[in-house]
């Protein structure tokens, strides 16, 4: 019994080694498409990590060889796609090639099974609410094809090696989906830690100067008005109100600031995100109607949460702005709610059929002084994460250029 779990605890230790070095090449991620480069560097780690486990593989089971490469073919190919787990694949039949024996070209067509099972899998592995269970069934879909394999080219061997094989194998994959997952929300909290540390200087830098602005743009305008009234010079007369404009414009600039910096003060109480979406609806609809935009929105059932109604629609309508302003031509903003009864969770998708954003883009949305609008400040969309966050939920944006735009506001539900 030792003698076949001892090589197994290897094969273990060297997959979450390679799974954790290939994480700090590049840290795992689900919203930003793995590049090139990525998937070719994780492939040459799977590879490796491939290799070693061929190099520790069950020695009592006298010409066969049974090792845990498997799991690197099946999570280089959910995670990273084809390209990755092909290079490991390749890899792997090369060296299960050299190493020869009676029975090298049934390791070679487990392996290659490992792989098609995961690609034709993958899609709904990606999609899933719950990857664990999608692994497990990928898993066991391979299971069922590896078994009959070995069964017509072995001689079968004991059932106790398969009963601790089997375990093994299934429960190394899906440790290693449960670590690969967790590592990508660490990332995440990682990323959201950098962009809270932006928000805080910012916040530090306005409180210290937006009231020394505000006072002599409160003198300038004064006297615009005051001069404007009486004076006979026609330029000034006709200039004035789009002076003034432009001064209350920079001071709605620096008041978003000094919300970034010194929001104020929430309070909280059960409301319908129905009633306050209706609302950001109803009053967005001037706007989008004269932008030639219709929002589109239907009432499903009522769901409560904790939150300010106030800062609510204020996020709410700045992603319903964005979307509108994200549209050249004529368009729609769609707002649908959806509920994640797993977790106890509703679902926000505001989506729009404009203009769209790149992948550069994507990662600068709500960050200080970052838009794509030619005259815009970034400061919406850094208000609303603000809020958004503040409120105890998450926003999280989908783009493709010239297809649209997707923000996904996410709160818990109160019943």
């Amino acid at each position: 019994m030792l003698s076949l779990i001892k090589p197994l605890l290897v094969n273990i230790t060297i997959l979450f080694s390679f799974t954790f070095n290939a994480n700090l090449f590049f840290p795992f991620q689900t919203k930003v498409p793995i590049s090139l480069k990525q998937k070719v560097i994780y492939g040459l780690i799977g590879s490796f990590g491939a290799f070693f486990c061929m190099l520790y593989p069950i020695e009592t089971l006298g010409a066969t060889n049974f090792d845990l490469r498997m799991c690197a073919i099946i999570i280089l190919s959910l995670y990273g796609g084809w390209l990755p787990g092909g290079i490991v694949l390749v890899s792997v039949c090369l060296v299960r090639y050299f190493i020869g024996g009676q029975f090298f070209i049934t390791g070679i067509m487990v392996s290659i099974a490992a792989f098609l099972v995961t690609i034709f899998l993958r899609r709904y592995f990606l999609n899933a609410k719950s990857r664990l269970l999608m692994g497990s069934l990928v898993v066991i879909c391979y299971f069922i094809i590896y078994i009959t394999i070995i069964y017509f080219s072995l001689n079968f061997l004991k059932l106790s090696f398969y009963i601790i094989y089997f375990i093994i194998l299934y429960l190394t994959n899906i440790a290693l989906i449960f670590v690969i997952e967790n590592l990508i929300k660490i990332n995440k909290q990682f990323e959201e830690m950098v962009y809270v540390d932006k928000l805080t200087m910012v916040g530090q830098l306005t409180a210290s100067i937006a009231h020394e602005i505000r006072n002599p743009l409160s003198t300038v305008r004064g006297f615009i008005q005051f001069l404007s009234t009486d004076t006979k010079d026609e330029q000034l007369k006709k200039f004035s109100p789009l002076i003034l404009e432009e001064l209350d414009r920079t001071n709605n600039i620096i008041t978003n600031y000094l919300k970034v910096s010194k929001p104020e003060p929430f309070q909280l109480s059960v409301i319908s995100i129905n009633d306050v979406i209706n609302d950001c609806v109803q009053l967005m609809r001037p706007l989008a109607t004269y932008s030639n935009v219709t929002i589109d929105f239907e009432n499903k059932e009522p769901f409560y949460i904790h939150g300010d109604e106030p800062h609510l629609k204020q996020a709410i309508m700045n992603v319903i702005k964005n979307g509108v302003e994200s549209i050249s031509n004529q368009g729609t903003v769609f707002i649908d709610i959806d509920h994640d009864h797993s977790n106890n969770i509703i679902e926000i998708r505001i989506k729009d059929n404009g203009k769209g954003m790149t992948n550069e883009q994507l990662k600068q949305i709500g960050l200080p002084y970052y838009t794509t609008k030619s005259k815009g400040t970034g400061l919406g969309s850094m208000v609303t994460n603000k809020i958004i966050r503040e409120l105890n939920g998450s926003i999280e944006y989908e783009s493709e250029v010239n297809k649209g735009t997707i923000a996904k506001i996410t709160f818990p539900i109160v019943k």
